[in-house]
């Protein structure tokens, strides 16, 4: 099949797990002998499209407004235009027979306009890989009004992005049930998320982060990826005050977004000497990064009604790292990663079972290697970039042989 691939962020530019399973996705399809396209935004762009690739596959960029760590106002504006500005762009490119598929991925809610286009043109089905339940989540954490002006006018793109598959995936099955029943009448099934399973290897000339920190001697726990309102980052931060009693453990954070003033703040007045935060990293010099740490960190707020599974601990999976980390209530991530002994899971809000499992897996490397382990069996078993784009694959041919 010819697909087009659409996502709001993309590599090389990219440091976000979602643009990294994207990519993963693209070349697995190239494997599987289709003809890929990722059609993305850049903000850095001057002409209006330019058609490029990158590691063998093809991508498609047009100029956008920025859309990462801005305003919110300038962000959402800049979204909502993403499926105008993309079509503009692309447009004159696509003709009837140009793709058999779309695959398209959310955040960001605003592509529905775009999907439309393409499938109208095309006449080919499209499949939602749905990560985000937006606005939901900002709702619940008590950043938008339910009711509001604000919240309705996000609520009709959301609509209209879901009205263009012909199947939508979401990660857990909790989040699957919880979306029937708010979403009535989509087409939808559990397509979990994905990683490779090539673990990283240190090259020769690699000069260790370990090295680089003076941490050679330390047992760390590493958060890597988003650190905003979404994950609850005094959680963790909480952990590390209480960790600080014991000088092996060492935590280091690495990541963007809205509340990395909250945990340097935070650090600052705890003072935590157990502590370093780092800015974001390319995914080459992440996975360096990720090799050579110890356990691999998570939270999810609280007041989540949706139930993510954090892309993040696929990275720990690869390189079989232990997880330790809080999830809201009824969240079946806590299941499946306890019951594959892949690391210790907790809801969050129990500081004292999260400390206490802290302090196991610092003191305990046989536990920290049992349960790395565990987790890089549970990666091969359920988490694989074959079985999602197998998935996805049967539903897209499926729905053209009925056409």
């Amino acid at each position: 099949m010819k697909l087009a691939l659409i996502i709001d962020d993309y590599l090389p530019d990219s440091t976000r797990v979602g643009a990294k399973m994207f990519h993963e996705l693209a070349q697995e399809f190239i494997q599987r002998g289709h003809d890929v396209t990722v059609i993305y935004p850049d903000t850095s762009l001057q002409e209006k499209v330019l058609f490029d690739s990158f590691q063998g596959v093809k991508t498609w960029r047009f100029k956008s407004g920025p859309l990462k760590d801005v305003s919110k106002i300038q962000r959402a504006i800049n979204e909502t235009l993403l499926s105008y500005r993309a079509w503009n762009a692309i447009k004159n490119q696509i003709k009837e027979e140009t793709f058999d598929g779309v695959v398209y991925y959310s955040p960001s809610i605003f592509w529905g306009h775009l999907v439309k286009k393409i499938k109208t043109r095309c006449q080919c089905p499209a499949y939602l890989i749905l990560r985000d339940m937006f606005p939901q989540w900002v709702i619940d954490a008590g950043m938008l009004k339910a009711g509001s002006p604000i919240e309705l006018y996000f609520r009709f793109f959301e609509r209209s992005s879901y009205r263009q598959a012909n199947r939508i995936g979401l990660m857990s099955e909790k989040n699957l049930d919880i979306f029937r029943i708010t979403h009535r009448g989509y087409p939808c099934e559990v397509l979990r998320n994905w990683a490779s399973l090539t673990p990283t290897i240190l090259s020769q000339d690699y000069v260790p982060l370990r090295k680089r920190l003076g941490l050679e001697d330390k047992v760390i726990f590493f958060y890597g990826g988003n650190i905003g309102h979404a994950q609850d980052m005094a959680n963790l931060m909480r952990l590390t005050r209480s960790m600080a009693e014991h000088p092996q453990a060492h935590f280091l954070f690495i990541g963007q977004g809205d509340e990395v003033e909250l945990i340097n703040s935070l650090a600052s007045e705890w003072g935590l000497s157990n502590f370093t935060y780092l800015a974001s990293v390319d995914q080459d010099e992440f996975k360096l990064i990720l090799s050579e740490m110890d356990i691999g960190l998570f939270s999810l707020s609280a007041r989540h009604s949706s139930h993510n599974f954090p892309g993040k601990l696929l990275g720990y999976m690869v390189q079989s790292l232990p997880i330790l980390g809080s999830v809201n209530a009824g969240n079946d991530l806590l299941d499946i990663v306890n019951q594959n002994n892949a690391g210790l899971i907790h809801i969050n809000g129990e500081d004292d079972k999260l400390y206490y499992s802290a302090l196991l897996l610092l003191q305990d490397i046989n536990v920290r290697r049992k349960l790395g382990m565990g987790s890089n069996t549970l990666l091969k078993e359920q988490f694989s970039v074959e079985s999602a784009a197998q998935t996805i694959e049967m539903r897209l041919e499926a729905c053209n042989a009925i056409n």
